[in-house]
């Protein structure tokens, strides 16, 4: 049998409410069709794997996805969508917008045969950004040398992450917050998304909005 990820509850349930039912539909869905199926985090939105990745879930503020990994069943997806979807299920704002059950029945079942003859996507990876950080950003690291030392330690994803989500605030008073928050996770050695990421560590308090 499958597993479960408690992760893929815990981004459920922070998830907006449209949502969560799209989410928690596509999760089942999946483990009717493949039983085997085991969940996890990758890229930090919610995935199904067997033998591989079978699809992705992301979620955000105003639309979910469903991304199937093998190409050959994204383009199957795609035949009359909008141009945004061509790669999969990219515009997913209700359950409405999701094919019928049984033709994601089909997708999954499909995915998991592949993944079984080993026929993995095969695509070229594209070239990471270099992360720009912002004045503002790089002006409250400087005054915090331990947040300073702990950024630069950080991949480049996982810096981008922090810069991304400053960047969204659209309000000065969200933005100093995010930028205290920012501060204090990282001086306790904690990711953005630390939440998400198993740790043999204790859980301590929320470090941000």
């Amino acid at each position: 049998m499958g597993k479960r990820d408690a992760r893929v509850d815990a981004f459920i349930e922070k998830s907006a409410d449209f949502a969560k039912p799209i989410l928690r539909h596509i999760r089942e869905l999946v483990h009717a069709e493949c039983p085997q199926a085991e969940e996890a985090l990758k890229w930090r939105f919610p995935a199904y794997m067997y033998r591989g990745i079978l699809c992705i879930t992301p979620a955000f503020k105003h639309h979910s996805a469903l991304i199937f990994w093998q190409k050959s069943i994204r383009k199957s997806l795609a035949a009359g969508r909008a141009k945004e979807d061509r790669d999969g299920l990219r515009k997913i704002t209700s359950l409405s917008d999701l094919p019928k059950d049984s033709v994601l029945a089909k997708c999954i079942r499909e995915s998991a045969k592949l993944n079984e003859g080993g026929k993995q996507r095969t695509e070229a990876k594209p070239a990471k950004r270099p992360v720009v950080i912002p004045a503002n950003v790089l002006n409250s690291l400087k005054k915090n040398k331990k947040a300073l030392a702990a950024f630069k330690a950080l991949s480049p994803s996982h810096q981008r992450e922090y810069v991304e989500w400053i960047a969204e605030a659209k309000r000065e008073e969200t933005r100093e917050k995010r930028l205290a928050g920012m501060l204090k996770m990282l001086t306790e050695g904690k990711t953005r998304h630390w939440k998400y990421q198993r740790s043999s560590s204790p859980r301590s308090t929320r470090g941000g909005e």
